[in-house]
């Protein structure tokens, strides 16, 4: 990074309190939320700065315009930010991401949460699935709390696989992981059995699409979020599934929509699986789902 006095000002470096106050701008006027704060923390990307190093600069130090002007103009077409920088914190993780996946949310941390509070013991030697798996978040995240721990995820579009194989080498879990492109479980061997299966399938109803924040619904894979007509395709296929993936008391954990629990409790009934538990978000809301073999559904 180059920090130039202000009397070095030239077209490439401005003083980065106009540069902080132009990206705001622009940012408001595209109705960014925060906008301010967007604009430091893409300056603080575009130069490599730790938090501290920003804040010892002097909003009169000149820096270089770019990259941070171009990422304003792509955040000002709601771009989310984490495509922008190439990178999301996931857990304990900090990982690669791109638009062939969704962005790692914190609500998707509650499946982590729930496998630590049905798993206490983390010399465990477990194997996980990780179905639909994205950046590798849930995979990696599982891997590094389990040191004895070993899974598979796996993902339908292969720029996906991609990118978690390079979370895994990224995380230092390659040894551990195997990534692999393919259709939910016709990727694997019939023979395949895992101590937790996770997915956190597409769930939004097809026609509540159109309805989704920008950053998301024009960004973000249509196909990672599209549950079909009433956003319970994934789970009807899922539950039938599993059954047969699980072993002897394995588990599968799936993060699901609002307002969708008791439709999933009956999806789970009628393939002959108990309910666990249901885990609420860090904003209460009912997110994760924890399965494990029942009795034969008595439904009709």
């Amino acid at each position: 990074m180059t920090v130039q006095s202000k009397a070095e000002n030239t077209p490439h470096h401005q003083p980065i309190q106009e540069l902080l106050a132009n990206g705001a701008a622009l940012l408001r006027d595209a109705g960014v939320e925060n906008p301010r704060r967007e604009a430091r923390l893409l300056l603080q990307h575009a130069l490599g700065l730790t938090p501290e190093a920003m804040l010892a600069l002097s909003v009169r130090d000149c820096v270089a315009v770019e990259p941070f002007l171009a990422w304003v103009a792509r955040r000002a077409q709601h771009e989310p930010f984490a495509y922008i920088t190439g990178s999301k914190g996931f857990w304990s993780l900090d990982l690669s991401v791109s638009s062939a996946s969704l962005v790692p949310r914190g609500d998707t941390e509650t499946l982590i949460a729930a496998l630590l509070e049905h798993c206490p013991d983390h010399n465990a030697d477990l194997s996980f699935l990780d179905l639909g798996t994205g950046t590798g978040c849930i995979l990696l995240a599982a891997l590094a709390e389990y040191p004895k721990a070993w899974g598979v995820g796996v993902d339908v579009n292969p720029a996906a696989a991609i990118l978690a194989y390079g979370n895994a080498r990224r995380c230092n879990m390659s040894a551990r992981a195997l990534i692999m492109a393919g259709q939910w479980v016709e990727a694997l061997s019939t023979q395949s059995r895992f101590d937790v299966v996770f997915s956190n399938p597409p769930y939004i109803p097809t026609t509540d699409l159109d309805g989704l924040m920008e950053e998301v619904r024009r960004h973000e894979p249509v196909r990672a979020l599209d549950g079909g007509q009433d956003g319970l395709d994934a789970y009807r296929h899922l539950c039938a599934c599993l059954p047969r993936l699980l072993k002897h008391n394995g588990v599968g954990i799936f993060e699901f929509g609002i307002g969708q629990e008791p439709a999933l409790r009956d999806i789970a009934a009628q393939n002959g699986l108990e309910v666990v538990q249901v885990m609420p978000d860090l904003a209460g809301i009912a997110r994760c789902i924890v399965l494990r073999q029942g009795q034969p559904y008595a439904g009709n």
